[in-house]
């Protein structure tokens, strides 16, 4: 029985109840002020951003928002954590219920929601770079961050699903712009709470929390490692520990870190620097009306519209920018060929040189400029990836290059039948056994036609060239 609680940072200027920037990668405390530190005497201000981010999230994963929600402080002590509480909700979140439809190994799976919440972060307790191993640095520079925490109903039941539900959340609050979903730095975090029980039996088992998991992949291989750490313990006799673990990816184990606190190990009770959170009339409204295409429609729409493989569809919808990218390709390109192109060539020079989409050197125009010499005939697929590449380095036009390179393909008939008399001549096997009936030798002549041309001639006017003359 498999839980998980996201916590997502948001994408706005400033903190959550401060004017400080939380910046990612500054100096240690260098973003923070009187309100993040706790300073006595200083008071929260609600971050309106903020509030439309949570609201968006909550319409997009269909929640019920309420109209009228609560801070509380959750009261722990920690050294990271400088007021000695967070400022969060709890009996009264900004908005419940929802649930998530996801598709795992080929089943359907439904996983409801409980909540999502606000709240602030905590900053970071630093145990390298302080020049002293014994000493432990401070760097509060996270603290204040605004937060959503989406917490699932325990309705996953394998490391597979529960991975597939952090990348469908991830997927969708970065398509609606209210996380950046940065993993490495930390904007993305997910806990696990993993149970097992016997078979037939009704009760939950003791669950145990995998905190802090800020990868899909770490995530899988956490979970799958509590299913049989548990499950061994179950079968022996034993009894699961109620406690909160982490997961070290070097040996793949989960560690005890600490015990599991309850609800009112926290003393919750309300924020009394803060009034009750009320949303302005016609708020939902407004924020629904600002969000863009959910990725689950996005990739219905590419199947649909541009008749793609479920497959293609999925791929170029996981950044919203790579979907733009393809749809301006797409449009004055034929579809699936615009699509191999971008899941191919571009994706992989973005990859290999660490770019964005928005940084690619050939735009979109470009692109489908030279994917159309392809559809045309007028250059080889091999030809259009050397001019491609060509491209990408200089920024030219594909038919500057084809030009300048000489690669334009021959479709003329009479200057391509000199090399297929001489192919011929020159592989009796492949013509015995396609005179034998294996048609497919013919592919070994077009070959050999390509090599001798240096992959300009027009393949598909060379097969029938060769099927011409054998069948004469």
């Amino acid at each position: 029985m498999i839980g998980l609680e996201v916590h997502a940072q948001l994408q706005t200027r400033t903190k959550i109840f401060c004017g400080c920037t939380p910046a990612f990668g500054a100096p240690a405390n260098s973003h923070t002020c009187p309100v993040c530190l706790g300073l006595p005497g200083a008071l929260p201000v609600l971050n309106a951003d903020a509030v439309d981010k949570a609201v968006a999230a909550a319409i997009a994963l269909g929640c019920t928002i309420h109209e009228v929600s609560e801070f509380a402080r959750k009261n722990y002590f920690y050294p990271d954590l400088p007021k000695g509480y967070q400022i969060s909700q709890f009996d009264r979140p900004i908005a419940t219920g929802g649930h998530v439809d996801l598709e795992v190994e080929g089943q359907a799976v439904r996983v409801g929601l409980t909540r999502i919440h606000m709240e602030e972060d905590a900053g970071k307790s630093l145990h390298e770079g302080t020049g002293d191993p014994n000493l432990t640095g401070i760097d509060l520079n996270r603290a204040g961050t605004a937060l959503i925490e989406i917490v699932s109903e325990p309705d996953l039941r394998s490391a597979a699903a529960a991975a597939a539900y952090f990348t469908f959340m991830r997927d969708v609050l970065v398509a609606i712009g209210v996380s950046d979903g940065n993993l490495e730095e930390g904007s993305l975090r997910c806990d696990a709470n993993v149970s097992v029980r016997p078979m037939g039996q009704q009760p939950f088992g003791t669950k145990v929390e995998v905190k802090n998991v800020n990868s899909f992949r770490f995530l899988q291989k956490a979970i799958e490692y509590e299913i049989a750490r548990q499950s061994a313990v179950v079968a022996e006799g034993g009894v699961i520990v109620q406690e909160t673990r982490l997961f070290d990816p070097d040996s793949g184990r989960t560690l005890a870190m600490r015990s599991k606190e309850e609800a009112h190990d926290y003393r919750y009770f309300p924020e009394p620097d803060l009034p009750l959170l009320v949303l302005a009339p016609g708020q939902v409204e407004r924020v629904r009306a600002s969000l863009p295409e959910l990725p689950a429609a996005r990739r219905a729409r590419f199947q649909s519209q541009y008749g793609l493989p479920a497959y293609d569809a999925g791929v170029l919808t996981q950044d919203v920018s790579v979907a733009a990218y393809f749809e301006q390709v797409a449009a004055v390109a034929p579809a699936k060929l615009a699509s191999n192109w971008v899941m191919g060539e571009v994706l992989r020079m973005l990859k290999d040189e660490d770019l964005a989409i928005a940084e690619a050197p050939v735009a979109p125009s470009a692109l489908a400029a030279l994917i159309r010499l392809v559809d045309q005939g007028t250059i080889s697929t091999g030809a259009a990836r050397q001019v491609f590449e060509q491209m990408w380095r200089t920024g030219e036009a594909a038919v500057t290059i084809v030009e300048r390179e000489g690669l334009e393909q021959v479709a003329d008939e009479s200057a391509l039948l000199a090399h297929v008399a001489t192919v011929i001549a020159a592989n009796p096997d492949a013509v015995a056994s396609y005179k034998a009936g294996r048609v497919q030798a013919i592919g070994a002549l077009v070959g050999q036609v390509m090599k001798l041309t240096r992959g300009s001639a027009n393949p598909k006017v060379v097969h029938a060239l060769i099927q011409r003359q054998l069948d004469a």
